[in-house]
């Protein structure tokens, strides 16, 4: 008989099991494509079988962690079933050191932690969804919004040093570039073999520039202290990178830290070395607003 602290995890993870065969099943169930709820429904099974493992060893029913089945139904839905699905592994990978530790106390345990193993290159095949086919159209809208503009708007904050005036110049720079960015996709995209549709990739590439610059320039709309905008918009650039690179490195199992110190450093590198030359032109041609 194990001790106390090992029947708990025991258990823990025979909730945690419990729990995710329902995710699988209700996602299983809310998919169209077919082979898709095959094998979601073919998952889910497995997940009950591991609970009736645990079951047999621990003689006790438990409940399901509801708020967890609805969490991860949710995001699914919103977010994509990509997505979901692999913050749903990632937390598989941590149960997994538990099952490891497991191996002398539940016979039979091996045949679990063969079938989770098993999940993640499933559920790797599993999604062709559009919001990441289409991923490098946004990232190209957003790398380019976040570099480009956060960089022009602290030009124009040394140079102009008016609030409204930097938010329309701005908002004007904005929408004519996302125009541009657009056709731009639209073109390389028409002339490339990538299985995307032009249309299609302009419209992610272009909506993605139009988010970002109505974040990055509302500041300027609100408040007067040019400054304390500018302060702004590096704080929505930080936040914009660190919440999308956390949805792609999380979607397609990338590195998050190494990919977002990246584009992070990127951003900030370009607008301090823009910001500068922003002082210059003030201080050359004298220009005063």
């Amino acid at each position: 008989m194990p001790d106390r602290g090992l029947r708990e995890k025991i258990l823990d993870a025979q909730k945690n099991e419990l729990t995710e065969h329902i995710v699988y099943k209700k996602l299983a169930a809310a998919v169209k494509n077919k082979a898709q709820a095959e094998v979601l429904e073919k998952i889910s099974r497995e997940e009950l079988d591991h609970y009736e493992l645990f079951k047999a060893f621990t003689k006790k029913d438990v409940d399901p962690k509801n708020f967890k089945v609805f969490i991860y139904v949710f995001i699914s839905k919103v977010l994509g079933l990509n997505f979901g699905l692999k913050l749903m592994e990632n937390g598989e990978c941590l149960a997994q050191d538990v099952y490891t530790g497991l191996k002398t106390a539940l016979p039979g345990i091996e045949k679990t932690i063969e079938d989770e193993q098993k999940h993640e290159s499933a559920l790797l095949a599993l999604v062709n969804e559009d919001r990441l086919k289409y991923a490098s159209s946004v990232v190209l809208g957003l790398n380019d919004a976040l570099i480009e503009f956060t960089a022009s708007l602290a030009g124009y904050t040394l140079a102009l040093q008016h609030a409204r005036l930097i938010g329309i110049v701005g908002l004007i720079t904005g929408i004519a570039a996302s125009t541009s960015m657009a056709a731009s996709e639209y073109l390389s995209v028409k002339h490339e073999e990538t299985g995307k549709e032009p249309i299609k990739a302009s419209i992610y590439t272009g909506v993605a520039y139009v988010i970002v610059v109505t974040l990055m320039v509302l500041p300027y709309f609100l408040f007067d202290n040019v400054f304390i905008n500018l302060g702004l918009v590096v704080a929505v650039s930080l936040l914009v990178i660190l919440v999308f690179t956390f949805y792609i490195s999380t979607a397609k199992g990338l590195d998050f830290r190494k990919r977002f110190l990246e584009m992070a450093g990127l951003s900030l590198a370009t607008a301090a070395l823009t910001f500068l030359i922003g002082l210059a032109i003030r201080k050359i041609f004298g220009f005063d607003v």
